[in-house]
């Protein structure tokens, strides 16, 4: 598993236009799933998102966790995406569908995340906080 979590002042997502979710202060994370990961992939993942370590302390340093902030999760098959060869990305190591969507609806449950919709084409926006953007991976 991949995410690309971002600190964000606040993020949403819309699908046809239409808003299916936002958040506030917090983190937007890309999540992607390849095809060995499992549901005790999904839980550390979770796990360890919840306890980066991006967000000030009381001296301003980067210190604290996520605490009672939000999350908005977006699944993004395209984390996966091979471009070693060629110019075309090849994602042939993102999970099928069928695999990928159960390891994310528990991730977001883990965490009590706000969601994308999981296949759709979706708008995200969002501020990004500093900016802070980190890669984890399992």
């Amino acid at each position: 598993m991949r995410a690309l979590v971002q600190r964000v002042t606040r993020a949403s997502v819309s699908v046809a236009g239409e808003r299916v979710a936002a958040i506030g202060p917090g983190l937007l994370v890309l999540l992607g799933v390849t095809h060995e990961d499992g549901p005790a992939d999904a839980d550390k993942l979770a796990d360890k998102v919840r306890a980066l370590r991006v967000f000030a302390d009381a001296g301003g340093r980067m210190n604290d966790p996520l605490g009672d902030r939000e999350v908005l999760c977006v699944s993004q098959f395209t984390l996966y995406g091979d471009t070693r060869r060629g110019n075309r990305p090849s994602y042939v190591a993102a999970a099928r569908p069928e695999h990928a969507e159960p390891l994310y609806e528990r991730f977001c449950d883990r965490l009590g995340a706000a969601r994308g919709v999981f296949g759709a084409d979706m708008a995200v926006e969002l501020v990004n906080d500093g900016p802070v953007t980190v890669l984890l991976e399992l």
